[in-house]
């Protein structure tokens, strides 16, 4: 029953920043892709500056 409430949990759970981040690195088909998408990142693509 424990397992099944830590899983239901985990469906819920929102992903962070650092979450997003990687699985958009890991969504890169090439290097020049991978590159591209650092870049982006470094810039804020997923953080928000208040």
């Amino acid at each position: 029953m424990l397992k099944q409430f830590k899983n239901f949990t985990r469906a819920l759970r929102i992903p962070s920043a650092e979450d997003r981040e990687t699985a958009y690195l890991n969504g890169a088909i090439d290097r020049i892709d991978l590159e591209y998408r650092q870049r982006q990142i470094d810039r804020g693509l997923f953080r928000k500056s208040y």
